[in-house]
């Protein structure tokens, strides 16, 4: 599962309608399973789903004909629309709303129909733009679970602005600004790469606070030191490992070290430290 980020205007839209043939770039080169998005337009849509941010139902049609209605589109085998139909609203939780109007259901069902039509021709890759956009607490955490579970079947592509959901929920980061790609990893590598990737924040007791401060910035390996309270905060900035060093400090001066707490980026941070400029 891959995360799609970037702030509005960045070209995650534009990037997904382009992997999805709706819209043809004027340059570059795209393939899906080894198939030119351009060259193989039709072959290619047949491995991927895709649910855009604004989902396309039929407000007026009900969930099982509009299923049907989507199986059709997809050229699924008439001998197998009545078993995809019935997989789609088990994978998708619609058991008990499956005989209503689309128009009847709330947001959250609406989604769950939108990821049943990007679903049932039976996808390699699914798309997904903002799929919890709008979504209650409760509604979003279903829907994350929902495509979680999908995911270990399918690669998916999610785009999302609420970063813990991104984090909670995929493998890889992909984050772009202005139409450029700004990072790509895991959630650890990120905040690895970020240049506030090493914090700790330790307390220090029986010892001048100013003796420990000096003697805190001339660490090897440490960048920067801070005061927070009556605690210091220290940045690293090379591969050494912070907490042993200052361990031993404390020891050789006999100081009292009484807490030691790494303090772990957040995805929020990194946005931001990569989208601001």
């Amino acid at each position: 599962m891959l995360g799609f980020l970037g702030p509005n205007g960045a070209g995650k839209t534009t990037t997904m309608k382009a992997i999805t043939s709706c819209i043809f770039p004027t340059a570059g080169k795209i393939t899906i399973g080894g198939m030119d998005v351009f060259e193989s337009t039709e072959k290619v849509k047949k491995h991927i789903g895709y649910l855009p941010e604004n989902n396309p139902l039929y407000q007026d049609m009900f969930v099982l004909d509009y299923l049907r209605f989507v199986a059709e589109i997809q050229n699924i085998p008439k001998s197998e629309v009545d078993n995809r139909i019935l997989e789609m609203v088990h994978v998708c939780g619609l058991q008990k709303e499956k005989h209503k109007k689309i128009q009847e259901l709330s947001k959250g069902y609406r989604q769950r129909v939108g990821l049943a039509q990007a679903l049932i021709h039976n996808p390699d890759v699914l798309i997904l733009d903002e799929p919890t956009s709008g979504l209650d607490p409760n509604q979003i955490i279903e829907i994350r679970e929902l495509i979680k579970r999908i995911g270990r079947a399918k690669t998916v592509i999610l785009s999302s602005h609420i970063l813990a959901e991104v984090e909670a929920t995929c493998d890889r980061i992909m984050i772009i600004n202005k139409g450029k790609l700004v990072a790509d990893g895991t959630a650890e590598q990120l905040r690895h790469q970020s240049k506030d990737a090493d914090l700790l924040k330790i307390r220090i007791e029986d010892a001048d606070q100013d003796a420990a401060y000096k003697a805190l910035k001339e660490l090897q390996g440490v960048g920067m030191v801070d005061r927070e309270g009556g605690m210091f905060v220290l940045q690293g900035n090379d591969d050494q490992p912070l907490a042993r060093s200052v361990f031993n400090l404390c020891v050789q001066n006999s100081w009292v070290l009484t807490e030691m707490t790494p303090v772990q980026t957040k995805l929020e941070d990194i946005f931001r430290e990569l989208t601001m400029n």
